[in-house]
């Protein structure tokens, strides 16, 4: 990292220059975040699995003129000329022969670090930008809090366009403790994750609620002694996720944190313990920042009563990059603190009567479905560009498994609402659009096609009067399905998706299946025939049939090896004592 760093600050790097990292969960990835901050940078994470067009978008908003990439991504990733590409490679002949000492530069605490890019109402991306003073207060309390020592091991398997990766990737090597780095895609699988954290004795690591909640049902989650702390943040923990984690791990500490992106991180933290309530709270603030739970006009509320979370102290984050009237909306001036500023979350609280903060919900359009922040507003403007559209408007509606996208679309062509199976080229070009400029997470469950939005009295949307999908009403073509094998899957997916009838050319997706229901799936499918799927044979095999399919070729091909190791058995113990030590001594 030095050496790569002394490169870097030949190549015009230093304070308040941004540098883009494209890159899978790697060594080289931290290799380049390190050496990115020992030359004075901040860097700006491209996630390797966003769509072009967005990665291209951020690339041109942030204004980088330097790239450091996964040499096998080049390829992939079309960058303006007027960016330099620098592979990233363990052992590189134009860097190597730099000085491995730490960089003699100085920096300001206020100087940028990175520059994180998260969902935008205005239908594109916008990048908070982060401060080393903000971090570095972030960082120490989580060391003063948690004590990590040199005896830990702390889990990497966030994607580093989120920013609970920072503390993972930083905390342990700021204190002398092990960094383990899941493998990509690694952190969808509870099963491996299992595996991952008894091998690498992990004693730190990160979930999501909803992640945790599945890795709650690994078949040997009991079985990861080693934790001490699991950190939750990124949307409500339920007290059911609570209680599964404390009934089964109970020699590791649950921790409840919150925080935005344009806050360092985390502001907020809890030690989850069995209150008997029906909600876990987000707890106080973190050293050095502050809450404030106010009314429209800057007034705080009575305990007990709802209002608007503000932030304060040294973990707010400097503003959006090149945003200026969206920073001057988002952050407020004080009236508590002369000079001092207050960031608006968007997100409504209460104190309890101990000063502890409940988190109740949102006040406007942005929603958090499985961790990820999302602005509904972004989605809508992007449908809104597709030229069959007329009207649109996107909520977060409930779903099988939480929350879940679904889009409502007033098509600007006769879609022939007689016969709704007539929509569905539409639909999947639609679908396939949206896959152009918005990642995964943003392309609705569900698009359903109305002949115009409902409106209130006043003129206004009338959200509440629009339909909440069927999928037991929708039209489909059913297939049923005949096999043993094909029956066992169609009941897994009819239990996992909470559908009635599930036929052999439906899609996972389709049903409103998602990422953390095909880890469900795909943890019964292991519990009933004893065999191990990768995440993405769902994706790739999406219909039931497909499905099974794969399935069915697995359990040959396993079932070929357990002969061939059962005929071997049979073959040695036809050998006799002096056969037997023969091959043993053979090389």
């Amino acid at each position: 990292a030095n050496r790569l760093a002394h490169y870097l600050i030949e190549l015009g790097v230093g304070p308040e220059v941004l540098v883009g990292v494209a890159a899978h969960r790697s060594l080289e990835m931290v290799v380049a975040l390190l050496a990115i901050l020992k030359a004075g940078g901040a860097y700006v994470p491209l996630d390797p699995e966003y769509p072009q067009d967005r990665l291209m978008y951020m690339v041109q908003d942030s204004g980088i003129e330097l790239l450091l990439i996964s040499e096998h991504l080049i390829e992939t990733l079309n960058v303006a000329a007027a960016v330099k590409v620098l592979p990233l490679r363990a052992q590189d002949d134009e860097w190597r022969v730099y000085s491995e000492d730490n960089p003699n530069l100085k920096l300001e605490p206020e100087n940028l670090a990175y520059v994180i890019y998260t969902s935008g109402s205005t239908g594109q991306p916008k990048g908070a930008g982060n401060r080393h003073s903000a971090l570095t207060n972030r960082l120490i309390w989580m060391q003063q809090e948690y004590g990590l020592e040199v005896s830990d091991t702390v889990l990497q398997k966030t994607p580093f366009s989120f920013d609970v990766s920072v503390w993972e990737f930083f905390w342990p090597l700021m204190t002398g403790a092990r960094l383990a780095i899941a493998l990509p895609g690694e952190h969808r699988e509870p099963e491996k994750l299992v595996e991952l954290i008894r091998r690498e004795q992990v004693t730190t690591l990160h979930f999501v609620p909803s992640m945790l909640q599945v890795f709650m049902q690994a078949s040997e989650v009991a079985s990861c002694t080693t934790l001490k702390r699991i950190i939750c943040s990124g949307e409500a923990l339920s007290v059911d996720v609570q209680s599964q984690v404390l009934n089964l791990l109970p020699h590791a500490g649950l921790f409840n944190l919150y925080g935005p992106t344009e806050a360092a991180i985390d502001v907020t933290h809890w030690r989850c313990v069995d209150e008997g309530r029906s909600s876990v709270p987000i707890g106080r603030a973190i050293a050095n920042l502050s809450t404030y739970i106010l009314d429209p006009y800057l007034v705080p509320v009575p305990v007990g009563s709802l209002g608007e979370l503000y932030l304060g102290g040294a973990g707010l984050a400097r503003g959006y990059h090149q945003r200026s009237m969206l920073t001057a909306e988002r952050f407020v001036v004080s009236p508590f603190e002369k000079g001092a500023r207050l960031y608006r979350t968007g997100d409504l609280a209460r104190h309890r009567a101990n000063g502890v903060i409940e988190y109740v919900g949102r006040t406007d359009h942005q929603v958090k479905i499985r961790g990820l922040r999302i602005e509904l507003g972004e989605i809508e403007a992007r449908i809104l560009e597709l030229e069959s559209v007329l009207e649109a408007v996107v909520l977060a509606q409930p779903g099988p498994a939480g929350l879940q996208l679904v889009s409502y679309i007033v098509p600007s062509v006769d879609i022939g609402f007689a016969d709704p199976e007539d929509a569905k080229p539409l639909k999947k070009s639609m679908v396939k659009q949206l896959k152009e400029t918005l990642p995964d997470y943003m392309i609705p469950t569900h698009l359903l096609f109305i002949q115009h939005l409902p409106l209130t009295p006043n003129g206004k949307l009338d959200r509440k009067s629009l339909p909440l999908p069927d999928i037991n009403q929708l039209p489909r073509e059913y297939v049923p399905a005949l096999s043993p094998l094909e029956q066992q899957m169609a009941s897994i997916w009819q239990s996992v998706l909470m559908v009635e009838q599930v036929g052999m050319t439906d899609s996972f997706f389709d049903l409103g299946g998602h990422s953390l229901l095909a880890v469900q799936v795909l943890t019964r499918v292991k519990q009933q025939l004893n065999v191990d799927i990768p995440v993405k044979t769902l994706f790739q095999a999406e219909t039931l049939q497909a499905f099974c399919e794969q399935i069915q070729a697995i359990l040959v091909t396993s079932n070929g090896v357990q002969d061939e190791l059962a005929k071997s058995l049979e073959d040695l113990k036809r050998l006799s004592t002096d056969e037997l030590e023969k091959l043993i001594s053979q090389e």
